[in-house]
């Protein structure tokens, strides 16, 4: 079994080896690559590595250049799937500054799912370490404007071994891809398609964990979606097959004509970060939200009476992805006539102009670097 994670192992620190690369990105080719990088395919010169043995717990925390893993072809990861991972941005503020959002929340996460996954949990103090350690290296790639930082640090279990047990070896790492801004554009409504033969999680199951299982497991939906024109996948309850949960890769919001929230209760969905900052920023204006299940078949009637009036979903790469259109084997509906609702928006511009350094951070959300 992983070990269980004390006070001590919370508050532990390591101190990371700072090993710059030998041979950078040029200036010149940095900012070619930075005129439209996309999204996840362009990576920055360095990562953080940090491993883990029984006998010596976690150890060898260095930021060094980027370079591939030697991985046995025996090592756990490739055959049982012990694996967790997160995502979080680095933002430029106006100053040239860099601002991390939530990385406080993200690392508490990222234990959660460790012990969820038998694997031993990184000290909350490190994985931060490891993150501002990174942006501080790779601070030339930031992109500017609406762009950011996008982070993803990671867990594998590396023991070489043919067994189903928890891995006694793990690697964590962080690495760095500038991103620029999701929509071009401005947010366009999302068309979304109503899984019926698949389901994402059941209670006791992973479903509340960001684990890389979770989301091969979502692919074959996601790939159902796309057949039928959509943009996206919405998954119902495993049990009933009545209730919304979320979508692939993003938590769901949906808006009344009270002027009230409500979003599927957590248990087995993701706990987005996303989603709890707008959770607490709808409150901060004095709007009710609901954390309460919310049927499919509740949806399509609302939709049609009016009593809907906007549905949105929430991630850390959109921020805010607005829902125009439910399409299912039944039907389709559409969601305030396929626009761009102004609740969504509204809380999108204010998230992101906290992100940024643009607005005042009443939750003290914000980290900043450089």
């Amino acid at each position: 079994m992983a070990p269980v994670p004390t006070a001590e192992s919370k508050r532990m620190s390591l101190k990371f080896e700072i090993q710059p690369a030998t041979n950078p990105t040029s200036d010149k080719e940095r900012a070619a690559k930075l005129v439209d990088p996309g999204f996840g395919r362009v990576f920055t010169d360095h990562m953080a590595v940090v491993r883990y043995t029984h006998a010596k717990g976690w150890h060898d925390a260095r930021i060094e250049a980027r370079a591939h893993f030697p991985l046995d072809p025996a090592a756990a990861i490739l055959h049982y799937a012990q694996e967790i991972f997160e995502g979080l941005k680095a933002y430029k503020r106006e100053d040239g500054g860099a601002n991390l959002f939530r990385p406080d929340a993200n690392a508490r996460r990222f234990r959660d799912s460790a012990e969820r996954m038998a694997m031993p949990p990184l000290p909350e103090s490190a994985f931060i370490e490891a993150v501002e350690q990174l942006v501080r290296i790779d601070r030339a790639w930031i992109p500017g404007g609406e762009g950011s930082l996008y982070l993803r640090p990671f867990m594998i279990a590396s023991e070489v071994f043919l067994g189903v047990k928890p891995s006694a070896e793990y690697i964590f790492a962080v690495i760095a891809s500038p991103v620029g801004s999701y929509f071009k554009g401005g947010p366009a409504p999302v068309s979304i398609w109503v899984s019926e033969n698949y389901t994402r999680a059941a209670i006791g199951g992973t479903g509340a964990v960001k684990c890389g299982g979770n989301y091969a497991a979502s692919l074959r939906a996601q790939a159902e979606a796309i057949d039928h024109g959509c943009d996206q996948v919405v998954f119902l309850d495993a049990v009933q097959r009545r209730y919304v949960e979320e979508l692939g890769g993003m938590n769901v919001f949906f808006v009344f004509d009270d002027g009230s929230l409500s979003t599927p209760p957590l248990g087995t969905i993701l706990p987005g970060i996303t989603r709890d900052s707008i959770i607490a920023l709808a409150k901060d204006s004095g709007t009710p939200v609901r954390e309460e299940p919310y049927t499919i078949d509740q949806w399509r009637t609302d939709a049609a009476s009016g009593r809907l009036k906007e549905a949105f979903a929430c991630g850390t790469a959109a921020v805010i992805s607005p829902i125009g259109k439910v399409c299912s084997a039944g039907g389709e509906f559409l969601i305030g006539g396929g626009a761009a609702g102004p609740v969504a928006m509204t809380l999108r511009k204010k998230l992101v102009d906290i992100q940024y350094g643009r607005a005042a951070d009443p939750h003290d959300w914000i980290k900043r670097l450089l």
